[in-house]
């Protein structure tokens, strides 16, 4: 059977090239998480993880090159930063239309230079090539203590699910102009023991669908605990719209509590179950409702 990318999707196809890859016992995590993980030395692993932002897709060419620069980089520290990590070193790799104006390369780079600075992160080095519309690959690694390494395929029974921040409305601008949660990841692991972490980038419940397939889990979460964030245009667009590039996370009951007792800036929005529970939201009568899981997908 020739099936087509439109029946099988974006994650059918990830899990169709996931199916034909082996690798050998260097690699802790492959593909499946939102980086690969690598042995390095006695205490640390390497974090790998790439992005590719294509113009018409996650950009506009009228936007500020700037920003787009700024983004391309933060899209992918937002991955490092989901499994606990610290970005260190990116390579980045430009397709460029051949009537692109110097002036808005210089701006891009200086985007994704300004960014770089603020976590000390080395630009060295990466690609150039001609291209029918601007695309900007960005390859970076970092490096985490492997007590600190949080995976999306640990989530435990009964763990709390949180976000980092309020949720909805990116599209409105947020989406070019987010802060990755370096800081925010860096003071959760080394202060709780976290056991899942996923960055939103696809929609909450898309992000949290992938958490619960890797843990074989399900989860409850609750619409009046769903932080809003003022450019949120309401419950549909928090729980799908893509580009939050917030953190989510599970943790045991004892570790929400302790965490919320001394940072109130997380939010609980429900709790881990079974696998044969699904994804349940309990509306504000009380009533639940499996969710359909929807997000951003590329095909």
């Amino acid at each position: 059977m020739n099936l087509s990318l439109s029946k099988i999707g974006e994650f059918g196809l990830i899990h169709r090239i996931k199916r034909l890859i082996r690798t050998d016992n260097s690699v802790v995590q492959g593909i499946g998480d939102d980086c690969a993980v690598i042995k390095f030395n006695q205490r640390e692993y390497l974090l790998l993880t790439c992005d590719m932002l294509v113009e018409g897709v996650d950009f506009r060419s009228q936007e500020d090159p700037y920003l787009i620069g700024r983004k391309s980089l933060a899209v992918s520290m937002s991955d490092i930063a989901s499994c606990g990590g610290m970005p260190r070193y990116a390579l980045i790799s430009l397709g460029i239309p051949k009537n692109k104006k110097i002036k808005f390369i210089d701006g891009l780079y200086k985007g994704i230079r300004d960014l770089a600075k603020v976590y000390s992160l080395n630009i060295i080095g990466g690609d150039i090539s001609r291209s029918e519309k601007l695309v900007i690959d960005v390859s970076l690694i970092g490096l985490v203590e492997k007590n600190n390494l949080v995976l999306r395929s640990g989530a435990k029974l009964k763990d709390i699910i949180m976000v980092s921040a309020a949720l909805g409305g990116s599209i409105k601008g947020r989406h070019l102009r987010f802060s990755p949660r370096i800081k925010e990841a860096r003071f959760l692991v080394n202060s709780f023991k976290l056991n899942s972490m996923i960055d939103i980038s696809d929609g909450l419940t898309l992000d949290l669908s992938h958490v619960l397939e890797e843990s074989d889990k399900g989860a409850v979460i609750y619409q009046d605990l769903i932080p809003l964030s003022r450019d949120c245009s309401g419950l549909e667009d928090a729980l799908t719209s893509g580009e939050d590039f917030e953190l989510l996370f599970t943790l045991s009951i004892k570790e929400a509590r302790r965490l919320l007792s001394v940072n109130d800036s997380f939010f609980p929005i429900g709790h881990i179950t079974g696998k044969k529970e699904g994804l349940v939201l309990i509306d504000r009568l009380g009533n639940p409702r499996k969710i359909k899981v929807k997000g951003y997908t590329h095909f």
